[in-house]
């Protein structure tokens, strides 16, 4: 009996949160963005993921409450760490755009969670992936390539765009100015300006 009710409670912690959310993506949709921050955080509070994500966005765009780009990323962390694919790119982001540069272990983690995101199909992070290991002190190029082929088959252009120099320079690749101008002429179909540029 103890074990029925407890899971009863939990089910009706997660429906209650469930429909809090609900109510929040309503209220920001009709422009009430203080009542929404509202029904996101007591959903929040209650760990669901889906609303920790949503106060992160209310704190990192001053929707309903202050702009504090630290709550948004606290926020983030909680979602993140439930497996949210799109906390774990904003959570990434904000560690490697705001921590200090000796800091290796937030380094870690914000790969470690834009590799998730990037696996679960969050385009924003394999396109940041791809460019991250492209560009960096040691770059790892065939790594780099691979995020920015999975982001360009998701439509990205920008990240087309850099497939096409991977080809052209023979970065990650075997060099290969015919498949350079192919991903350059799909980029540049899809409005991107660089390679509009690079085909001319």
């Amino acid at each position: 009996l103890e074990e029925a009710a407890f899971q009863l409670q939990q089910i009706f912690r997660i429906d209650i949160s469930i429909a809090l959310n609900i109510l929040g993506i309503e209220s920001m949709r009709a422009g009430h963005y203080r009542i929404a921050y509202t029904c996101f955080k007591l959903a929040a509070d209650r760990g669901y993921s889906k609303a920790q994500f949503n106060v992160g966005l209310c704190y990192e765009h001053g929707r309903g409450t202050e702009k504090d780009l630290g709550k948004a990323a606290f926020y983030y962390y909680h979602a993140a760490s439930s497996c949210h694919p799109m906390a774990q790119y904003r959570y990434a982001r904000y560690l490697l755009c705001h921590r200090p540069e000796n800091e290796w272990d937030r380094h870690q983690k914000a790969v470690t969670f834009l590799e998730q995101a990037a696996m679960a199909g969050i385009t924003e992070a394999q396109a940041y992936l791809g460019v991250f290991y492209m560009r960096g002190m040691q770059p790892k190029e065939k790594r780099g390539l691979k995020y920015l082929l999975l982001a360009a088959k998701n439509g990205d252009a920008q990240s087309r765009y850099h497939v096409g120099v991977c080809y052209e320079k023979g970065l990650g690749v075997q060099q290969n100015l015919a498949e350079a101008m192919r991903h350059y002429r799909q980029s540049a179909a899809a409005g991107n300006r660089n390679s509009q540029e690079r085909l001319r």
